[in-house]
């Protein structure tokens, strides 16, 4: 009994996150704009129903017949592949728009067929396969049924209030981040299957430096290219910066001291690879790796969260010049510059050396240099008023701790540090 409640609790978590901005949200939407709600619960609760069905006898066959370590290293990696599904957003085709156009004499019969034929080979059947290859089938069935139908009837009730408050890529990025925990989670799991010792002592028998570093050179790279990538789809159209970039300038040296620290931050892990320098032996533990690792990547993730932001705000306002107030600028205004300190000082963490201690401490350094003298003047010179009581309600690289308090010059009259600088 406790495993078919295990089972049906997980199976309910999982499907119901994999329901949150999927397509069958969108359907449920627009079948509800046509018929009653009764009638559309029905129909997806009897076609959730048939195709999970079909998903846990595949998926039972398959774990009777195959062994579950490699079972669980393969679901880690579906799960991850549904994390990246759910990021990337989902919307409806042309011809599912038609069928939930379509009125039909029985709305349960219409709503049936089109959830039915909607939902073979999506995502959550691919989930329920995988739950149902190392769980019980019957509370993975049930489940997954009930996880899809309340999704979509919490999309029906609340759906258009939600969408009017919440922004619907902060849903996806959260499904998202819960479905590749659930993908670690089954990945540790395979590791203690398949090698019969506790996961933890496979990882750390295995990470050593050598190993740490050409993870961390990886991890760098990664970073780097998609730093690269983000900021010039962020940057697409917008003017630069007012202020001189001449030799001996503050956006000169900015850039000298971040091309520093981009080169020591990869030469640091590509050294401690090939055994030519050795890291610090009071950080060098295996779990420093670990920690380093999520580090780096909480910090590339809110590098390109707030260039997508601050695209997404230039793109909206239709100007090559436009202040990002929304999501994570609501709060910092280089939110940016904050990703790229937290993903080098992950990098720290992975690979402790002078090296890499240098490169944190150029890109600090380069980083003031660029918000201080160059970004912060230029948008100040541009905008003026708008800027500088976006200014005073919003923290540099951290959200405010006090009360925001207007900025005043001395020696000059309080009404001056509203007046449009330039």
């Amino acid at each position: 009994m406790h495993d078919v409640l295990f089972a049906f609790a997980l199976s309910f978590g999982v499907i119901f996150l994999a329901e949150l901005g999927d397509k069958s949200q969108l359907m449920a939407l627009t079948f509800a704009t046509r018929y009653k709600t009764w009638p559309v619960l029905i129909g997806i609760t009897i076609a959730t129903s048939l195709v999970h069905l079909v998903s846990v006898a595949i998926g039972f066959g398959l774990g009777s017949s195959l062994p579950t370590g490699w079972i669980a290293l393969v679901a880690a990696i579906a799960f991850f592949g549904f994390g990246a599904w759910t990021l990337r957003g989902d919307s409806l085709t042309d011809e599912e728009e038609a069928k939930a156009g379509r009125r039909a004499r029985s709305a349960v019969v219409a709503v049936s067929v089109a959830f039915f034929l909607a939902e073979l080979g999506d995502k959550t059947m691919l989930a329920t396969i995988t739950l149902a290859t190392q769980h019980g089938w019957f509370g993975v069935w049930l489940g997954s049924t009930l996880g899809m139908v309340v999704a979509d009837a919490l999309a029906i009730v609340v759906g258009r209030q939600l969408g009017k408050r919440l922004p619907e890529r902060t849903i996806r990025y959260g499904a998202s981040v819960l479905f590749v925990l659930f993908g670690a989670v089954l990945l540790v799991d395979s590791i203690g299957q398949l090698s019969g010792r506790p996961a933890w002592d496979v990882v750390a028998g295995a990470l050593n430096h050598h190993l740490a570093g050409w993870i961390a050179l990886a991890l760098g790279v990664v970073t780097i290219v998609g730093g690269a990538y983000g900021r010039r789809w962020a940057r697409a159209g917008a003017r630069r910066s007012p202020l001189a970039a001449g030799v001996g300038s503050p956006a000169w040296w900015s850039r000298v001291l971040f091309g520093l620290a981009l080169l020591l931050g990869l030469a640091a892990p590509l050294l401690v690879a090939a055994d030519v320098i050795q890291p610090f032996q009071l950080f060098s533990r295996p779990s420093y790796v670990v920690v380093g690792a999520g580090v780096l990547l909480l910090g590339l993730a809110l590098l390109l969260a707030s260039l997508a932001q601050l695209g997404s705000a230039r793109r909206r306002g239709g100007a090559p010049l436009a202040l990002a107030t929304s999501g994570l600028y609501s709060r910092v205004r280089n939110p940016a510059f904050t990703g790229m300190i937290v993903a080098t000082a992950g990098l720290l963490v992975m690979v402790p050396t002078a090296l890499a201690l240098l490169a944190t401490v150029l890109i600090v350094v380069a980083v003031q240099i660029q918000a201080r003298g160059v970004r912060e003047p230029g948008l100040s010179r541009e905008l003026g008023e708008d800027y500088a009581n976006y200014v005073a309600r919003t923290g540099r690289f951290l959200p405010r701790v006090r009360p925001p308090e207007p900025e005043h010059t001395p020696g000059m009259p309080a009404d001056t540090d509203r007046q449009r600088v330039g």
